[in-house]
C-alpha cells in the first residue's frame, strides 16, 4: 500500500507498507521515475534513524541496514542510521544534530558513489552537547549471549521470552564498533552486498569442482 503523507505546509511523503528492502525496490524502480522522470535515480538513500544500535552480527538482522544495503545494490549510494539506546528517553533532536553532523562529514569526502553503503551508529544521546568523534571501524564479530525464559500461558502453552540484551555479545575487539559505540564514538562502517568468503572459494572449489 503507497500512502501521500503531507509532513508539513513545505514538505510531503510516500509512506510504503511493506519490508524496508522492499521499500526501497519500490521506490528506486517506479516511485522515483514517476516524480522524476524515466531513468532518474535518487543521490543519496538515508536509512534511519533506527531506535536501536545497529553493531556487530546486528547488521546481519537489520531492517534498517537491509534498506541501505539494497539502494547500494541497486546503484544508488546509501547510509544506514542508528542510535544506541539505554534506559533513559533519548533526546531525539539532538541525536539528529548529531547525525547530520557525520552524514554531513561523509559527504564532503566526495567518496559516496555507486554501490557505497555506510553504517553509521551513534551513542546514546540525553541532552544536547558537542557531536562525539567519529571513528571508521570494522564491524564486530563475535556471536550474541542468548537467553530465553521458558513460561507458560495461563492456558498451559509453553512460550518463551528473551532474557536478554540485544547488544550482549560473547567477545567484543577492541576498535570494532561495538567498543567504539560502547565507548561514546560515533561509528561508521562501510558496508558491502557481497558476502562471499572469498578467501576460501579456492579450497572450496579444488574440493568440489571437479564432482
Amino acid at each position: 500500500m503507497v500512502t501521500d503523507v503531507a509532513v508539513n505546509e513545505r514538505m510531503s511523503a510516500v509512506a510504503v507498507d511493506g519490508r524496508p528492502a522492499d521499500c526501497i525496490k519500490l521506490a528506486v524502480s517506479s516511485l522515483w521515475p514517476e516524480s522524476f522522470g524515466e531513468g532518474s535515480r535518487p543521490d543519496l538513500v538515508i536509512s534511519g534513524m533506527n531506535a536501536g544500535a545497529n553493531v556487530g552480527i546486528n547488521v546481519i538482522y537489520s531492517g534498517t541496514v537491509a534498506a541501505a544495503l539494497e539502494a547500494a545494490f541497486l546503484g544508488v549510494p546509501s547510509i544506514a542510521v542508528s542510535l544506541h539506546l539505554d534506559r533513559q528517553p533519548p533526546d531525539w533532536p539532538a541525536a539528529a544534530a548529531r547525525a547530520r553532523h557525520v552524514i554531513d562529514a561523509c559527504l564532503r569526502t566526495g567518496a559516496l558513489t555507486g554501490r557505497t553503503c555506510l553504517n553509521i551508529n551513534v551513542p546514546v544521546t540525553t541532552e544536547p552537547g558537542p557531536a562525539p568523534p567519529i571513528r571508521v571501524c570494522p564491524m564486530n564479530t563475535h556471536g550474541h549471549i542468548d537467553a530465553y525464559e521458558r513460561r507458560v500461558s495461563p492456558q498451559g502453552e509453553v512460550y518463551y521470552w528473551v532474557a536478554s540484551g540485544g547488544l550482549e555479545f560473547r567477545g567484543s575487539d577492541a576498535g570494532a564498533d561495538v567498543d567504539l559505540l560502547m565507548r561514546t564514538h560515533i561509528t561508521v562502517t562501510p558496508l558491502w552486498h557481497d558476502l562471499t568468503d572469498t578467501a576460501n572459494l579456492p579450497r572450496w572449489r579444488e574440493m568440489l569442482d571437479a564432482e
